[in-house]
């Protein structure tokens, strides 16, 4: 990695998912950009199970990943109840994949490299420099020295801690939206279906949200969970010790190691621009309230404010009003979507354990696995239900999920 400039167009802090595909993109632009990175490698600690969208890598130009990147890919999931009742869905091709997240962002970080972006890690960003509140800078924490970097536009990427987010006024992501997360590696485990991701729903194991394995060919996996209350650690060790069909799938198999990470559901945040200043992916709640998924929709976001941050430095304008823009774009781009799917997950965290193991059972009755199975894209997920409502086997699925929730919150 180079080391740093005294000068640069743009900063970007944190090179994880988003803030090195924003480098990339603003790299290829023409724009000189400096990304700062606290720890000493790039991706690590890792901070997800990094299950990703097919299509949402390719939307993203990132079809064809260098070999190791995809461990896994998968054409087939099962949801588990608390009791072990389970419903299904096998797709016509592989839907998503699995990725060594380290491995990822370190390629994104040398393509952003490759570009002309220039990366100094064991770097920490103690603040922004700012006059009469615009941004024109950050003040870095290097070997126990503290260094200015002067940039015409700061790009905030720092993860779903909003240290800095916070300091320009602006709010981070919802503390009641933050699920605590635990991320497993595990061997031995007994999983014949190798194409299929398990996922297990219900408040005794994972209150809040879900828990989740991802076999690879080689009989390891990644198991985890995330949770609104509880410990992760205990609930994980309570999820492979006694649920009905995590247990049988673990019976033999025995954890490496553990990571923990929070994971924010709240949507969006209310402003992710000021003056001379953006913020992407996770400090912004980028991510999938359904499902916790922002690697994809971060960089989506990502590419537009590279878009929206190389029209300013062409323009010479770096006003609040012009770089509002990039808000604009997100919203007409994902906005309806993140409305549905907060409303999805607030349905499924007021259904109760019995009444998903009802649910489940009559998803399985009705066959709405046929239906679910011409979806081809898990990313989009508000538009996606949107589309499939006419159908009537969907209707009554949600139905009885909005007619538990009712029953259970009036």
């Amino acid at each position: 990695m180079r080391r740093m400039n005294e000068t640069s167009e743009a900063v970007i802090i944190g090179a994880g998912p988003a803030g090195s595909f924003t480098a990339l993109n603003l790299a290829q632009a023409g724009v000189k950009v400096t990304v700062f990175e606290e720890h000493n490698l790039v991706g690590l600690p890792c901070h997800c199970a990094g299950h990703l969208s097919i299509k949402g890598l390719a939307r993203l130009g990132l079809q064809k990943l260098p070999p190791g990147i995809v461990e896994n890919t998968f054409r087939a999931a099962t949801f588990y109840s608390p009791s072990g009742r389970e419903f299904s869905v096998r797709f016509p091709s592989p839907v998503t994949c699995s990725v060594n997240r380290p491995l990822l962002e370190g390629y994104l970080a040398e393509k952003a490299e490759e570009a002309g972006a220039t990366y100094v890690l064991n770097s920490r960003v103690k603040s922004l420099l700012a006059t009469n509140g615009r941004v024109e800078g950050v003040a870095v924490e290097k070997e126990a020295r503290t260094e200015k970097k002067q940039a015409r536009i700061v790009v905030d990427a720092e993860g779903v801690t909003p240290r800095i987010l916070r300091r320009m006024g602006l709010s981070g992501p919802k503390p009641e939206s933050i699920v605590n997360g635990v991320e497993a590696e595990a061997e031995k485990v007994d999983e014949p279906e190798l194409d299929r991701v398990s996922v297990f729903l219900g408040r005794n194991y994972a209150p809040g949200f879900y828990a989740w394995l991802m076999p690879r060919k080689d009989g390891t996996a990644k198991i985890g969970l995330a949770a609104r209350r509880g410990n992760p650690k205990e609930l994980l060790a309570k999820l492979i010790a006694k649920h009905p069909a995590a247990s049988e799938k673990m019976r033999k198999a025995k954890v490496l190691s553990a990571t923990f990470h929070p994971i924010t559901l709240g949507g969006p945040v209310p402003q992710t621009h000021a003056e001379g200043f953006l913020a992407v992916g996770d400090v912004s709640s980028q991510v999938k309230p359904t499902t916790g998924g922002g690697v994809v929709l971060g960089m989506m976001c990502a590419k537009l404010a590279a878009d929206v941050a190389a029209e300013a430095v062409c323009e010479n304008d770096f006003s609040a009003t012009f770089l509002k823009a990039y808000q604009k774009r997100c919203q007409a781009l994902f906005g309806s979507d993140f409305k549905i799917m907060l409303l999805m997950r607030r349905i499924l965290n007021g259904v109760s354990d019995s009444k998903l193991d009802d649910a489940l059972a009559l998803c399985t009755k009705i066959g709405l696995g046929e239906v679910l199975s011409n979806v081809n894209d898990v990313d989009l997920q508000g538009r996606a239900l949107f589309r499939m409502l006419r159908r009537p086997k969907v209707t009554v699925a949600l139905g009885y999920f909005l007619w538990a929730y009712l029953s259970a919150n009036l």
